[in-house]
């Protein structure tokens, strides 16, 4: 079974692994949960952007926020569903879709609903970030089709009331609660270079490397900081986590939630080909593409295909491996590539060289494995 009981001491030792060495075991878990050389591709959109009561610091679309951003209603369906059509086109595999609410009101459930189902008539793979759930907002949108759920706890609970204070960590916890008791996937991450420590990293991977069941994604954000946020303002023109430490948390995290996706999110556009072929090698396998990630800017898809072309990427074919689990059995399916896709594993359970060992022949696609 994944390890769900990784000590906070763990998680700082693979930190402090030699660079090369942290990125060759976290390579070594990838390829042993995931296909090598594919990347899942993303496109979000900001369906309602603007005005949101909360107070993240770094956030935009805060109504604490001098950003000069104007609140918008929540966007018709239709146009949510022409965009989500040329992300298709594009050749996105999920769609995200973000309103900036504490939490929805009950009377917008139904236009949601609407832009899940129809995305997902479309054939892409769906989620949503919309705030806080109720058990039985979480249960519409699971009817809806929603496949995932975005709701990240940002940071280590230690540091979360620097950056937060108007909703308290373990509210977030609450809701991601909710999502899993409607049977939806759960996306879940945060963001790094807020003014953090490397404990506070630690923390951050741990709290998540220690729920109950890993989230099937796993976004992690650099900071944007954005002039008008309480940490765009503070850390205006500053870099405040290097590209080698960032590639340590993407290899952390890969490490210890082995079966998850974990992706490039915002920051992106400000990183070079270089540091994205290393986050890529430690296991990233899931990004962002277009121009725009709700506010703030994306790499965009001409640059992204230049870069995949130039390191031999290609758009992800193989299923996700958490969500080839059968209900009940704990056992997985194979798929085209002949990675084992959510059978029951020892995983690396510490810090000391990993364990090779030979599961025979490749199985056939769609054979189960026991």
């Amino acid at each position: 079974m994944t390890r769900t009981n990784w000590t906070r001491d763990e998680i700082a030792e693979l930190f402090d692994l030699p660079f090369t060495e942290l990125v060759f075991r976290a390579a070594e878990v990838h390829r042993a949960h995931h296909a090598a050389g594919e990347v899942q591709l993303c496109t979000l959109l900001s369906i309602k952007t603007g005005g949101c009561p909360e107070d993240c610091g770094y956030c935009s679309q805060s109504a604490h926020a001098k950003s000069g951003l104007k609140a918008e209603k929540l966007m018709d369906v239709e146009a949510v569903l022409a965009a989500a059509a040329e992300a298709r086109a594009a050749g996105s595999q999920r769609f995200c879709m973000g309103a900036a609410w504490r939490e929805p009101k009950d009377r917008d459930m139904g236009k949601v609903c609407a832009m899940v189902a129809g995305v997902k008539g479309l054939g892409l793979e769906t989620c949503m970030t919309l705030g806080m759930l109720t058990g039985d907002q979480a249960k519409q949108l699971k009817d809806a089709g929603l496949d995932y759920y975005n709701h990240n706890i940002d940071t280590s609970p230690e540091h979360y009331g620097e950056v937060i204070t108007t909703r308290t960590f373990q509210e977030r916890l609450d809701t991601l609660e909710e999502v899993r008791g409607a049977g939806i996937a759960v996306c879940c991450g945060g963001i790094v270079g807020m003014g953090e420590s490397r404990d506070d990293r630690v923390g951050f991977i741990h709290a998540l490397a220690t729920l109950p069941r890993h989230p099937e994604s796993v976004p992690i954000n650099a900071l944007v900081p954005v002039k008008g946020t309480v940490l765009g303002d503070m850390f205006a023109g500053e870099k405040m986590i290097d590209d080698i430490e960032f590639v340590r948390t993407v290899a952390v995290a890969r490490i210890t939630m082995p079966r998850s996706m974990v992706r490039l999110s915002a920051g992106r556009e400000s990183m070079s080909e270089s540091t994205q072929a290393l986050c890529f090698l430690a296991g990233a396998n899931s990004i962002f593409t277009g121009d725009k990630l709700l506010t703030t800017a994306n790499a965009g898809d001409s640059a992204d295909a230049a870069m995949f072309a130039k390191l031999g990427l290609k758009p992800m074919e193989a299923e996700e491996p958490m969500r080839k689990i059968l209900p009940g059995t704990g056992r997985g399916t194979a798929t085209r590539s002949g990675v084992v896709e959510g059978g029951e594993r020892s995983e690396h359970g510490g810090v000391g060289p990993l364990h090779h060992v030979s599961y025979g022949p490749p199985p056939r696609a769609g054979e189960e494995l026991v």
